[in-house]
């Protein structure tokens, strides 16, 4: 039996350990640090139960097996089993073949579910309707706040809640929001391949675009993951989805400003206003509705030119050691609260991340930049990877299949971009 400390990107929300039990299986645990947590723990272990054998047979990769819940020193745990893989942040998702096409045809397993596994359950349910009205209570939220968002933001955001047809949409089966970095991947034939997602807290009814709404943060991938999207999807979503979608990155930022004015915190606060600053200064000549009604037809034309198999021209390597500033959505220098840090592999599941962590209650969504936001005083230490959990007797570190698991994936990562 071993011990060790996971990172998981939870940005010190939980203390999470995965442990080597005497049986051989590998099991995660993770604690709750405060109460918006430990209800995103309860809330996950609910959709997970709701994920019977008969709907995981519907989706082409593993989800988590919900083991049990404890209490560890006053605070809620949850334990599941460990899924093998590693995950890439959105920024560092290539375009072509690969990881792009496999993380569309995800998303469009997770809309494809009936939606009665989350009414049977008791999950949320939203119509379009309800989402809509969402968004409007979150702009009166933002406007409440007196905290100086600029006008021409407000006045965006206004009119696309007024556009009626962006508003008509049949809703699915969602993650509430998920991103790339919920997914992991795995070499397969050579390919790699999404063959896990962890993120399901948010599992629900409600406007698929929410769970596109990363693809503003993946400016290589972001059409070749919806156009695997489009190919993968039994029905046809709505022409306003990829807009919805930026709109839901968009107001990632105002969430942040809410949640900085309704937590006392100044330093987050003066975050928020300053990325809304550098994101209203980047749109300013960018009509969001304009966008609107050409994103379906023009996924289509892209995926009846995409092969089936591998083009020789893409660069389809993932990309993992670094990125350039240049990458992202939108200029560096536009977003200038927004830092861009080189990335490093997790010891235990080969996850992309950065070392500079955002505050211990950033928002999990990235808009634009690839990252939370960070800066400021809110910045914080990374307080992902944390000690053991107290009450486990320390065996043996287990850290020896880990590291195997990580050359592994990063050998996978060159004989990827080898291919190329």
């Amino acid at each position: 039996m071993g011990v060790a400390a996971l990172t998981e990107h939870g940005a010190g929300r939980y203390d999470a350990a995965v442990v080597d039990l005497a049986d051989g299986r590998r099991v995660v645990v993770r604690v709750a640090t405060d109460d918006d947590a430990a209800a995103e723990l309860t809330a996950e272990d609910r959709a997970l139960h709701a994920l019977t054998s008969g709907v995981r047979a519907q989706l082409p990769f593993r989800a988590p097996t919900p083991l049990g819940t404890a209490v560890l020193e006053g605070r809620p745990a949850l334990i599941t089993d460990h899924l093998a893989g590693y995950r890439v942040d959105a920024v560092h998702v290539p375009a072509g073949r690969g990881a792009a096409w496999s993380l569309g045809a995800a998303l469009a397993a997770v809309h494809a579910l009936p939606e009665s596994v989350a009414r049977n359950a008791g999950l949320p349910v939203r119509d379009a309707e309800q989402v809509r009205a969402e968004v409007s209570r979150l702009l009166d939220r933002v406007t409440s706040t007196h905290h100086g968002v600029p006008v021409s933001l407000l006045s965006r955001w206004s009119r696309a809640l007024a556009a009626d047809r962006l508003w008509r949409f049949e809703t699915a089966v969602t993650c509430g929001g998920t991103g790339a970095d919920a997914f992991l991947l795995e070499d397969v034939e050579g390919v790699p391949t999404v063959t896990g997602l962890l993120a399901w807290s948010g599992l629900g009814v409600g406007d698929p675009a929410a769970d596109l709404h990363w693809l503003s943060s993946a400016p290589d991938a972001a059409d070749d993951v919806f156009a695997a999207y489009l190919g993968s999807s039994a029905r046809t979503p709505d022409d306003a989805v990829r807009t919805r979608a930026r709109l839901y990155a968009e107001l990632e930022f105002a969430q942040w400003l809410v949640h900085g004015h309704d937590s006392g915190r100044d330093d987050i606060v003066d975050d928020a206003v300053g990325l809304l600053t550098a994101l209203a200064e980047t749109v300013i000549d960018d009509d969001l509705l304009a966008e609107d009604g050409g994103d379906v037809d023009d996924a289509i034309a892209l995926l009846a030119q995409t092969p089936a198999t591998a083009v020789g021209a893409v660069d389809t390597s993932l990309q993992t050691d670094a990125y350039d500033a240049e990458d992202t959505a939108f200029a560096a220098d536009d977003l200038s609260a927004v830092s861009a840090a080189s990335t490093s592999a997790d010891p235990l599941v080969g996850r992309v991340s950065s070392p500079d962590a955002p505050p211990a209650d950033a928002p999990s969504a990235d808009a634009f930049s690839g990252h939370a936001p960070t800066g400021g005083a809110g910045s914080g230490e990374d307080g992902e990877a944390t000690a053991p959990i107290e009450g486990v007797d320390w065996v043996g570190s287990g850290t020896a299949d880990a590291e195997e698991a990580d050359r592994a994936s990063q050998a996978a990562l060159r004989r990827w971009a080898a291919s190329s």
